[in-house]
């Protein structure tokens, strides 16, 4: 598939909101992203952690290039005020990173209001306050898909499913028909195993404890990568990826494209 690399974009000055900022891959995605002289919102739900985070960083990067806001993906007020606080403090928006996630299917109607709903919400969200045709100015949606779109985890179907339903929805989001009317561009991110606390004890996580033998399988030659890694893999995507493509980031390799087949 033959794509345009022509148009990269500069973060210095863009102004970038993501969801679970507060830990793991979220927090690298923040500090990369304030490192290229972007202005962040971390929003997490776990607000003593996320005020520590911004202290942090606002000391390395500058007081006025860092806030914290309360968010919580599933309940929508919440969600909105975070955008709202976010403009009022810089003064626009331009990225909006939808990387909130949980992986536990016992308490799959969570998971699924997290993981899928949640990143409804924050794409919806996005257009209508970066939409070109809401009097906005454009920018960037980056969703947050996994390894399991490609390979499905038989061990945890709910979250797989979840992941697969943001990787559809990013790429009908992602279509040009959408990127005229609103100048918001929408691109999927699809990382493999990483290091952060996405996994506690799986044997809570599982659906049935029976699913142990099946979740070794599935995760029999992942190797996991830096938190680091991938949040570098963000840059480069958020300079240059196009519209409605999907990037798998795994085994601390550089991204790749997923190519789907289509009839």
């Amino acid at each position: 598939m033959n794509r345009d690399y022509s148009q990269v974009m500069d973060l210095k000055g863009k102004v970038a909101l993501v969801t679970g900022g507060a830990a793991g891959i979220g927090r690298a995605y923040c500090e990369e992203l304030l490192k290229y002289g972007a202005k962040v919102a971390v929003c997490d739900i776990k607000s003593e952690s996320g005020e520590q985070l911004v202290l942090q960083l606002s000391e390395k990067y500058g007081r006025d290039k860092v806030i914290f806001c309360q968010c919580d993906v599933t309940d929508y007020p919440q969600y909105e005020e975070s955008f709202q606080n976010t403009v009022s403090a810089f003064g626009g928006l331009d990225i909006v990173i939808n990387n909130a996630g949980i992986m536990n299917d016992r308490f799959w109607e969570l998971e699924v209001d997290i993981n899928l709903n949640g990143v409804i919400r924050g794409t919806l969200l996005a257009l209508r306050f970066m939409g070109k045709d809401r009097g906005g100015r454009g920018g960037t949606v980056i969703n947050t898909g996994s390894n399991v779109v490609v390979r499905p985890y038989v061990s945890i179907p709910i979250y797989t499913a979840t992941k697969h339903a943001i990787i559809g929805f990013t790429r009908a989001f992602g279509d040009s028909y959408h990127v005229n009317l609103t100048g918001v561009r929408v691109v999927g991110i699809c990382p493999g195993a990483t290091e952060s606390d996405l996994i506690g004890d799986v044997k809570k996580q599982l659906l049935s404890s029976e699913y142990e033998k099946a979740w070794q399988q599935d995760t029999v030659n992942s190797y996991p990568q830096k938190a680091e890694h991938v949040a570098k893999a963000l840059i480069c995507l958020l300079q240059k990826a196009p519209s409605g493509s999907v990037w798998m980031v795994e085994n601390g390799q550089p991204p790749r494209e997923i190519n789907f087949t289509t009839k």
